[in-house]
């Protein structure tokens, strides 16, 4: 099969961009999970503060994280088109991709709002019984949200060693060391 020189830099850019796009997945949740959430209950004065700050910074990475899914999802429709023995897709691929997407999509689009709303709510009582009755509420959702970004920080993480390893094997298969 020979390709343009046009269809060699498409493909360079848009692998360029996936790479990039699944390290800000999996790298932005890994920063926020070892550095930022331990930093932020270091350093702030309180609850209050500390949880609306990782509220926002959560908020700022689940808009990266749509960015990703989007160039994630165009880089795999163009591999799938293309067909491409070397740049082709694997089924397992687009099933890890679509179980991170689908998981992303319930805690950016259903989750996470609700648990900002309660958060919100539990900080604004002044009565200490119904804030901590507010915030057992909050905790009680927000125990899943953190473990489903938990299982997603391994599907990227598998993703991207199941990545290398076609990579790898598509260059023993082009060496003819199969």
């Amino acid at each position: 099969m020979v390709e343009s020189r046009a269809f060699l830099w498409l493909s360079r850019i848009g692998l360029t961009l996936e790479w990039l796009a699944l390290g800000v997945w999996v790298g932005g949740l890994v920063v926020l999970v070892a550095a930022v959430i331990p930093a932020v209950f270091n350093t702030f004065g309180g609850q209050d503060s500390g949880g609306l700050f990782l509220t926002k910074a959560f908020e700022g990475f689940n808009r990266a994280v749509m960015a990703a899914m989007a160039v994630m999802i165009a880089g795999v429709g163009w591999r799938r088109w293309v067909q491409h023995p070397a740049m082709s897709p694997t089924a397992l691929e687009m099933v890890l991709l679509g179980a991170m997407v689908l998981i992303a999509g319930v805690i950016i689009g259903v989750l996470h709002p609700q648990a900002a709303a309660l958060q919100a709510e539990a900080f604004a009582l002044k009565d200490e019984t119904a804030r901590k009755a507010a915030l057992g509420a909050f905790f009680k959702l927000h125990m899943p949200v953190r473990a489903l970004y938990m299982v997603n920080l391994c599907l990227g993480i598998a993703l991207m060693g199941l990545r290398v390893n076609h990579t790898l094997q598509t260059l023993r298969v082009n060496k003819g060391q199969a």
